[in-house]
């Protein structure tokens, strides 16, 4: 560490934070749930992206207990688009424990919000902080960036057993009388100043004790391992339609998109594949079709996760008659209308599909 902590930088990020600071409207409330709802939402996603999800979710469930009690495919729903599904699921598990165990009210301690589902120290951080004024610091990719190079921290921010290095300074920092203040004015301060690319160093505030300034390291930090390169999936989707509705399923536990509904599918190792190979996996199923009822659509869907690389492809067969329903014991597939199929939760690469093929023009 090149610069120890001083009463000074507090002091300048929070006086930067009341010039520079966006308006946001979770930052006017100190209600823990909208907090905790704008923090959830907000991980792995972008203001301008969370922004109309976090308006959405208040209008449609303006307190913990409305949230507790709608339909956790209903909350997919409004959650469609933003991805890392788990968080929505986590989300809606935490509400009901709320509810039920908390009697709506969430705890008032940090120690105490970390025990919920899908609150880690960040976000339990945020919670105690922001509404209940909590002196403990949040510690998220724009406070390690600006910690990092403020005071020439040069652990890798990847490595789990950084955390704690990061964390104790950050402990230090915060002020007891305006935890939460401060620990808006640091990641605002990471997220409009201190940027990962091009950080306004020149109008920066901290210039003169910033260590990655003076040594010509404002590139080089924060220290960052790179991550495992996704793995690649390719996904086959068999979209069977009968009388204008289409067949879907639910997805279960164990994979991505948990939860949410979509065509028969079958994988393999490539993109591409002969029609055989398709219809004898079908054949097992005990589905059979007729070659002459395909619609092909060789169109490559793409979706990159941060851990996989999937590119699907769809192939739509307009079925004589309905599954047989020891078929639809076995496959889980269930007959929708194209206005149901809209109210369910999907993954954005199907809601593509629909679109594209005119199944649901309006998404």
């Amino acid at each position: 560490m090149a610069f120890t902590p001083n009463k000074h930088f507090a002091q300048a990020l929070i006086k930067w934070y009341h010039q520079h600071k966006r308006t946001l409207p979770w930052r006017e409330t100190t209600n823990p749930y909208y907090i905790w709802l704008s923090e959830v939402i907000l991980q792995q996603t972008r203001v301008a992206q969370g922004l109309p999800y976090y308006q959405n979710f208040v209008e449609n469930y303006p307190t913990v207990q409305d949230l507790a009690a709608a339909p956790q495919d209903e909350v997919l729903r409004l959650w469609q688009g933003l991805g890392y599904y788990s968080r929505a699921r986590n989300m809606h598990h935490t509400a009901q424990l709320v509810v039920e165990k908390y009697g709506g009210q969430f705890p008032g301690k940090y120690e105490e919000l970390l025990k919920l589902k899908g609150v880690g120290s960040y976000t339990a951080a945020a919670i105690a902080s922001f509404a209940f004024k909590e002196q403990v610091a949040v510690l998220d990719g724009n406070v390690f960036r600006v910690l990092s190079r403020v005071f020439g921290l040069t652990e890798d921010i990847a490595a789990p057993a950084s955390r704690k290095v990061f964390q104790k300074l950050a402990d230090e920092l915060v002020p007891a009388d305006e935890p939460d203040t401060f620990n808006q004015a640091i990641m605002e301060f990471g997220a409009i100043q201190c940027t990962p690319v091009m950080p306004d160093c020149l109008f920066c505030p901290l210039q003169q004790s910033c260590f990655a300034f003076n040594h010509g390291m404002v590139q080089e930090l924060p220290v960052k391992s790179k991550a495992k390169a996704a793995r690649p999936r390719f996904f086959h989707y068999i979209v069977l339609e009968f009388d204008g509705a289409y067949y879907l399923r639910k997805r279960l536990e164990g994979d991505i998109w948990q939860g949410l509904y979509d065509f028969y599918l079958f994988e393999s190792g490539s993109k591409d594949l002969a029609y055989e190979t398709f219809m004898q996996e079908l054949s097992g199923a005990g589905i059979e079709l007729d070659k002459t009822q395909a619609i092909y659509s060789f169109k490559d869907y793409k979706h990159i996760l941060s851990h996989q690389k999937i590119t699907a492809r769809f192939y739509h067969f307009k079925l004589k008659n309905r599954l047989k329903e020891e078929v639809l014991q076995e496959s889980r597939l269930v007959l929708y209308s194209p206005e149901k199929i809209d109210e369910l939760p999907k993954p954005v690469l199907i809601s593509n599909y629909l679109k594209d093929a005119k199944i649901l023009v309006h998404l």
